[in-house]
């Protein structure tokens, strides 16, 4: 890790604690939303309805609207109090409390297990958005698509750790005779224990650098969601290149989280896959994520955040050709891997776009705009696929090719984007 790269006066041991959180909050998405409680929950807790996809899809909105009415507030809230960190520890415990409730939660519990996923979402979301507000005072300004990268890509070794402590269970409960409805439960209390755990060392060594600056009592109180809306609208106009870019990738994102929260639903309803299934073919995709975010970080920084990000989305639309014309496992093993590593650079990229445009005193306030278009892209992709099997009686081939819509989508608005302009903007506030 070579010094130049890091920004003045950061130590080497705080970009690793600040990836640290990658690789512990990576844990909750893998198991919970992507490789295990998501399938079980569609099969075993709701016990394979037509209307069980959609009630998954429509908890993980519940929780993204949650995020929705609160992040620009909380962003702004860490801004002028110095606080991100106070905050993050909060919703961090918050995180953990939910993901650990998920133990107690059996066939036909389907109302605590969305009330336990949602609240848990929620959470985890909302810090998400308050470690990414990190990033720019880690890395300097032409570095920051390789230090995203280190985070995204040590994310996702986190999250393949925390798969193969849930499948050694697996394995070892299957050989004891125990069924999913012992032996998932169990892998979130894994879950919950791996990141309380492996995220100590960012509260431990991870600074907090804004001053907190003067303030009007009056004014310092959390906005309401209709007039920090429309300050934000207000402040769009000055910064045309980062509300084009939240456009865009609330529409390509919209693809990404459908992929994130439906490719262990896709893969157990349309290829056949077990939940071992799965969780080895997500142990496999972790892998290819942690290539993806690290390797284009570094072609990030070279050749230029947008153009990029626009490789990536030409990786999406190929994995959504190969998954729709796939008929057995080892095709759609292509694609998923396809994903992952379109995943891993799509993801660790966009952080660091949002970081280039973010002025700096506003860095943390931004990144919770970042937040609300991630989590509307979470309601709109989850909940398309969601209805579209609904409506089509179960038809998840269908559903998956309206999400290669959202890639298109994405493509077009991409065009436009000016990233040096975008970058002057910030610099002159």
């Amino acid at each position: 890790m070579s010094r130049n790269i890091l920004a003045e006066g950061v130590r080497k041991r705080e970009v690793w604690a600040w990836a640290m959180y990658d690789f512990a909050n990576s844990a909750y998405t893998t198991t919970v939303v992507t490789a295990i409680f998501n399938a079980y929950f569609v099969a075993v807790i709701a016990g394979g309805a037509v209307w069980a996809t959609l009630a998954w899809t429509s908890t993980q909105a519940i929780a993204s609207i949650a995020i929705i009415l609160t992040a620009a507030s909380l962003g702004a809230y860490a801004d002028r109090h110095g606080a991100k960190k106070k905050l993050l520890a909060m919703t961090t415990i918050g995180c953990v409390l939910g993901t650990a409730g998920l133990f107690w939660v059996g066939p036909s519990d389907v109302l605590l297990a969305m009330a336990l996923v949602a609240i848990a979402s929620f959470f985890f979301g909302s810090s998400e958005n308050i470690i990414a507000a990190f990033l720019p005072e880690l890395a300097g300004e032409e570095d920051l698509g390789k230090v995203s990268g280190w985070g995204w890509s040590w994310g996702y070794l986190g999250g393949m750790g925390c798969l193969a402590l849930c499948l050694a269970w697996i394995v070892a409960a299957k050989a004891r005779g125990e069924g999913a409805e012992s032996f998932v439960p169990a892998t979130m209390l894994i879950t919950a224990v791996f990141f309380a755990v492996a995220s100590a060392p960012t509260f431990l060594l991870l600074r907090e650098r804004v001053q907190v600056r003067p303030f009007d009592k009056a004014r310092d109180k959390f906005s309401m969601l209709a007039r920090r809306l429309l300050h934000n609208l207000h402040e769009a106009r000055k910064f045309p290149d980062m509300a084009r870019f939240m456009v865009c990738m609330l529409c390509y994102q919209s693809g990404v989280h459908a992929a994130i929260a439906l490719a262990a639903i896709y893969a157990q309803e349309a290829i056949g896959f077990t939940a071992e299934d799965n969780i080895k073919l997500f142990f496999v995709v972790n892998g290819t994520a942690a290539i993806g975010a690290f390797a284009f970080g570094y072609v990030q920084d070279r050749l230029g955040h947008v153009r990029t990000i626009a490789l990536t989305l030409l990786g999406w639309l190929l994995m959504t050709a190969v998954a729709l014309g796939s008929d057995t496992r080892e095709q759609f093993w292509v694609a998923a891997n396809i994903a992952g590593l379109c995943l891993g650079s799509s993801q660790s990229g966009s952080r660091a776009l949002v970081g280039l445009f973010a002025p700096k005193s506003r860095r943390a306030e931004f990144f919770g705009l970042w937040g609300l278009a991630m989590k509307l892209a979470a309601i709109a992709g989850p909940m398309t696929y969601g209805l579209t099997t609904w409506l089509s009686g179960g038809n998840h081939r269908l559903a998956l090719g309206v999400t290669g819509l959202f890639f298109v989508g994405g493509l077009l608005l991409l065009i436009g984007i000016n990233e040096k302009r975008g970058r002057e903007a910030a610099q002159e506030t």
